[in-house]
């Protein structure tokens, strides 16, 4: 088999100049891992990563000599990054793992492309390519590929315990790549092994969790965690509120045009309890945005379907316009999956669409008071003029925006005065 056809990026002149600088003088190197599995699948290559017989640092005076910088990226793993015409390579020389605590391993340098295939996670990681596109398969990758089955190399549990974060990569692979049923071996080994996910960085752990939650439909991914206690075990909150919502969410995406978005994902199968939104964030370390967005969504109370346009621009000035739009998205979801058998539902989804449409087209309007401008109707700096100030936008916000500059001063003097 060969990837001719199938990868242009492939034909690139500097990938193919630093293969060839790689391969001089009998050393070898290829093209491994997503690259080759995207490509044959037909999914986009993000990624170029290049394995080689070279050890490190003639790696890097192989790279140098042929003009291209060398960065000592992972050096001690034999990896370094080479920039070749403006784009990183990673390139790593051929391993063999002689030691692994469940989180890292060390890693002997060999010229063996079997034993280096087979230190691999999946057999559809495990592919190489040729410079001219002739696929490499040590461990029948090809064949997963094409049946769309997900396999891990070897025994299941050895491969598991060499890094426990193969179990939440199995679901995450299993999202993007598999079909059907997961593999029984290895679903059967990440519920054994479970509880070595306790032994990983909260980091590695929402970084698996957000790509798989990124998948094109995560959900029978997340129905076969949850079967075998693996979502309970890094995603507690989820445990009695259950994963049902994903299902409907990543129909109306595909069917409304909406960007896959993992957060959104998130909130669909866990309680809107703030608390417990905020001891989530903290547990798996959020960004701040990420934090912050998950905490507003369960603050903001959800819109009923019949809610005015009004009422619903009064709701987005004084709350949160991204937990206003995450609330309607998953009602609309759940109201449009109901609406197969039930006539409300359909009902509760037009409605859900009109106020969603609006949020797309509404601008936060300006307050047109300052309190500059009470401080020239006489008005002395303090708690006073700041609740006096408050009283007015309130006003305004009641009057639909509709009282004017003019107004508003007329009702801060008489409020003044009194």
């Amino acid at each position: 088999m060969s990837l001719a056809g199938k990868a242009e990026w492939l034909g690139e002149r500097h990938l193919q100049r630093l293969l060839a600088a790689l391969a001089d003088g009998g050393e070898e190197a290829r093209v491994a891992g997503g690259a080759v599995r995207n490509a044959l699948i037909g999914q986009p290559v993000a990624d170029v990563d290049i394995a080689t017989t070279t050890v490190p640092d003639e790696t890097i005076r192989r790279a140098e000599a042929a003009g291209f910088k060398a960065v000592p990226t992972g050096i001690e793993h034999g990896t370094i990054t080479i920039v070749a015409g403006g784009k990183p390579f990673e390139v790593t020389t051929l391993r063999a793992d002689i030691e692994t605590d469940g989180r890292r391993a060390k890693v002997s340098f060999g010229r063996d492309w079997k034993a280096d295939a087979e230190r691999r996670d999946f057999t559809i990681n495990a592919l190489y390519a040729e410079a001219d596109g002739t696929i490499v398969d040590l461990v029948g990758g090809v064949a997963d590929i094409e049946a769309r089955r997900l396999r891990f190399i070897g025994d299941p549990e050895a491969r598991i315990r060499e890094d426990y974060l193969r179990i939440l990569r199995f679901f995450r692979f299993f999202a993007w790549y598999g079909d059907g049923r997961p593999d029984a071996e290895g679903l059967k080994a990440c519920a054994r092994l479970k509880e070595g996910l306790g032994q990983l960085s909260v980091e590695r752990v929402w970084s698996e969790l957000k790509k798989l939650l990124s998948a094109p439909d995560p959900s029978r991914a997340l129905l076969w965690m949850r079967q075998a206690s693996v979502l309970t075990s890094v995603l507690p909150e989820s445990e009695k509120w259950g994963i049902d919502a994903i299902h409907a969410l990543t129909r109306a995406e595909k069917d409304l045009g909406w960007t896959p978005d993992p957060l959104l994902r998130l909130e669909a199968i866990v309680p809107p309890d703030a608390a417990r939104m905020k001891t989530l964030a903290e547990r798996l370390r959020f960004s701040v945005s990420d934090a912050g967005r998950l905490r507003q969504w369960a603050l903001t109370a959800p819109a009923e379907p019949k809610t005015t346009e009004a009422e619903l621009a009064k709701r987005l000035y004084r709350g949160d316009h991204q937990g206003v739009v995450d609330r309607l998205r998953l009602s609309l979801a759940s109201a449009r999956a109901r609406a197969v058998e039930d006539n409300d539902a359909l009902l509760e989804a037009g409605g859900f669409s009109r106020l969603l449409a609006f949020t797309g087209k509404w601008k936060k309007p300006d307050f047109p008071l300052k309190g500059a401008d009470l401080t020239t109707l006489g008005a002395s700096p303090g708690p006073k003029l700041g609740a006096t100030l408050k009283n007015l936008e309130n006003e305004w916000v009641e009057s639909g925006f509709a009282l004017d500059r003019g107004a508003l001063l007329e009702r801060a003097a008489e409020a003044l005065e009194s």
